[in-house]
């Protein structure tokens, strides 16, 4: 068998650390990632925060933001059809709305099927038709400049903000010529000493809102009415941050925490109507919120139809409107699920009957004239966690493939599409996670060249799908709700800032598993330490795994080692302690305690 097909293996985040078992659970975490200042760790502050006149072109794109609204001329906000540009987008228009309410502003997102990601020519076309005299980007833009040297003929003055990898050459790594623009706003440009680089476009959005007020008033200390829209805005860039899955570090920390606490106080009436139609109403908005209920939401728009709506909803749309936008997006996501699980079968069988998972494979590329590109993206994700290999999945339409890239650590997938960049008309994105649109006559060079690069970049175990935990720790530990609501104060949880995982072993299974869902499809264990009596037992719940838990063939008494997430169920108003269990394995017989090597040989 490949090596690939394998189980997970379970890794140690921090391997080499050993911190003392006699501390607290949250003290060893704060220990093994590196958190010195708890202060600022847990009481993220505005006043933390980086001046925004500190980022490469803010001030300049600040002052000329104002001198349109004062003079009165059509401004453009030219956006992205993602949670990331449609949020960027409301923020800079709320602003400017607040404190001059007739002012000539509009924005234009573009269609994810029919235009593509990014500016495009044929849109700064009919903007400039429309007589805009200042075109802002946001979360867009670095990377076009064909693009940007067409809006400098077309007469108006164009604003790129973005935050995405710049252009390499791809023969030497090196950076490309950045775009011609009145300004450019990005946290990383070559000789930038902004020193949070990882802003998403939200975030760079929020900042440019923050300087346009200060340049508006003159001064630090800005009117009360653009304050309070700086504050109304912030839960819109903390959605945006991290709906991009951007490192929840740093700035994103800040910007996140202090945004979820203002979600349900929000005074933006799309953003209320979004709220309910998630049904989170009167209940705790952490990151798992967003990511799982109200991005999708966001996204549904873009995937499915125009993002516009999405954009409209949180810009200006009216109470009905936002009720009826609302409404209509959960249509949507409810069609995006039914395609997206389409698209997933339909993959795992092609890859699984191809040889894409044997060891000398390293990526995986394929297309079909059949699957929504405004979809394959989740589906790429949901294939890396299952392979552990980068993923390419595109639409195959009218002679040209158009999709998007994942990837694991260890391989940079923006590194990969610059070195084949030959095969390709475009892409752009990050390490992690990319857009790009070829010709269909280009694809299997495209998937040599790629397949030919990740082999110099990964050996056949990297290839393996691991699953980290942050150290070891005994059930007995992970039972009490002072320590549940502990390492909750430690959220918002995402990228580089994870949800604590802790390895437990020496433990057995209590009950019969239990299946749940609608379909099924999920599994709760009561799980206890080895020996013990019935009151040790802990509820702990197994998303996704019905198949998994039914071959097993677990059974009460059994011995078995877990990866565990403890966490606080609220059901009708009573809060207890549960863990979700991120992998479990069966004890090697001649032990209660597997050992790592127990736990892969038994996989």
């Amino acid at each position: 068998m490949s090596i690939a097909m394998q189980k997970k293996r379970w890794k140690a985040r921090y391997p080499g650390e050993q911190p003392d078992r006699q501390r607290s659970l949250l003290q060893r975490l704060l220990q093994l990632r590196g958190i010195g200042d708890e202060e600022v760790f847990f009481n993220p502050s505005l006043g933390n925060l980086v001046k925004p006149a500190r980022m490469p072109g803010m001030e300049r794109a600040a002052e000329r933001l104002v001198e349109a609204v004062r003079t009165g001329q059509r401004i453009v906000i030219y956006g992205d059809y993602d949670v990331d540009g449609i949020t960027a987008t409301a923020i800079l228009f709320q602003v400017i709305r607040s404190i001059a309410p007739d002012a000539d502003i509009r924005s234009y997102i573009p269609h994810r099927l029919d235009e593509g990601y990014g500016l495009n020519e044929e849109a700064l076309e009919s903007i400039a038709d429309d007589g805009a005299d200042l075109v802002i980007t946001v979360d867009c833009g670095i990377t076009a400049t064909d693009e940007a040297a067409r809006a400098g003929q077309l007469g108006f003055d164009l604003v790129i903000t973005d935050h995405h990898q710049l252009a390499l050459d791809p023969k030497t790594g090196e950076p490309l010529p950045l775009p011609t623009a009145h300004a450019l706003v990005h946290p990383d440009l070559p000789g930038s000493e902004y020193p949070f680089k990882e802003l998403c476009g939200a975030g760079v959005a929020w900042k440019l809102a923050w300087q346009f007020a200060v340049t508006w008033c003159g001064s630090e200390k800005v009117a009360d009415v653009l304050r309070e829209a700086l504050m109304q805005t912030l839960p819109l860039a903390g959605i945006g941050t991290i709906a991009d899955v951007v490192p929840l570090v740093g700035e994103n920390r800040i910007i996140a925490s202090l945004g979820l606490r203002r979600v349900p106080a929000s005074t933006i009436p799309g953003l209320r109507a979004l709220v309910d139609a998630a049904g989170l109403a009167s209940k705790k908005i952490d990151s798992e919120s967003i990511g799982f209920r109200i991005a999708p939401l966001l996204n549904a728009s873009g995937r499915m139809d125009h993002a516009e709506d999405a954009a409209r909803l949180l810009i200006d749309a009216d109470d009905h409107q936002c009720r009826e936008i609302a409404s209509s997006l959960v249509d949507l996501n409810k069609l995006r699920k039914i395609q997206q699980d389409h698209i997933e079968e339909e993959a795992i069988g092609i890859i699984e009957q191809s040889g894409l998972l044997e060891d000398e494979a390293r990526v995986i590329v394929l297309a079909h004239p059949d699957w929504h590109r405004g979809i394959v993206g989740i589906v790429c994700s949901r294939l890396v966690e299952r392979y552990g290999r980068p993923t390419i999945l595109m639409q195959e339409h009218e002679g040209l493939c158009m999709g998007s890239a994942r990837s694991i650590d260890g391989y940079p997938i923006h590194e990969g599409l610059t070195a084949c960049g030959t095969h390709l008309k475009t892409f752009g994105g990050h390490a992690m996670a990319a857009g790009l649109t070829l010709e269909t006559t280009e694809l299997d060079r495209f998937r040599e060249a790629l397949e030919a690069h990740a082999r110099k970049r990964l050996e056949v175990e990297d290839l393996v799908p691991s699953i980290e935990y942050d150290c070891h720790a005994d059930l007995d530990e992970l039972c009490h709700m002072e320590v549940a609501r502990e390492l909750a104060r430690m959220g918002p949880f995402g990228r580089s800032n994870p949800r604590p995982r802790f390895r437990v072993s020496g433990l057995e299974i209590a009950m019969p598993p239990k299946f749940m869902g609608s379909r099924e499809e999920h599994v709760a264990l009561s799980l206890r330490p080895a020996g013990a009596g019935a009151s040790q037992n802990m509820r702990c719940v197994w998303w996704r795994a019905a198949d998994h838990v039914a071959s097993m063939e677990l059974e009460p008494g059994m011995r078995v080692e877990a990866i565990l997430t403890p966490s606080i169920n609220s059901f009708r108003g009573r809060e207890s302690v549960e863990a979700q269990i991120i992998d479990l394995v069966r004890s090697p017989k001649s032990t209660d305690k597997a050992s790592s090597t127990g736990a892969k040989s038994a996989r």
